[in-house]
């Protein structure tokens, strides 16, 4: 590999750590949210808490790790390997969930409860599984 493929390859993990801690936090800070008063201080500092996490960090995080997964694959040249597919294929279910936890942000915003607390504690574990199944895919490169 490349000293450039190297750099893409750090840089995406980078991107892709920044990402998920994002995604890990968004959904925990809406199972608390959802368990304040509409308009109380607290439902307040959850919106901004919320607002920062998802546009000062979750959002470019994930376009970093996109543009940087894409750099890496073209470098090296791998878009024809069944693996890539299969990751590119999570990547995007990654980024419809980043979608969704965008909608519910909104909603808060809008001082709605799109949803209760137990599902967005279930909806919490999704990016692990996720996760999880990206990580696998890379390791072990099955096809």
């Amino acid at each position: 590999m490349t000293d450039l493929g190297l750099w893409l390859k750090a840089l995406h993990i980078m991107a892709f750590t920044a990402w998920m801690a994002g995604m890990w936090y968004l959904p925990r800070l809406f199972v608390y949210h959802s368990q304040v008063v509409v308009g109380s201080e607290a439902s307040e500092k959850y919106k901004v808490m919320e607002r920062r996490l998802l546009r000062g960090i979750t959002t470019p995080a994930m376009l970093a790790t996109i543009a940087f997964g894409v750099a890496l694959g073209i470098v090296q040249g791998q878009w024809s390997a069944g693996w890539l597919q299969l990751k590119t294929a999570l990547v995007l279910v990654l980024a419809g969930v980043h979608g969704v936890l965008a909608r519910y942000l909104k909603a808060f915003a809008a001082d709605r409860r799109p949803a209760s607390e137990r599902f967005f504690r279930w909806l919490n574990e999704l990016p692990t599984l996720l996760f999880v199944a990206i990580v696998l895919v890379v390791v072990f490169q099955p096809f």
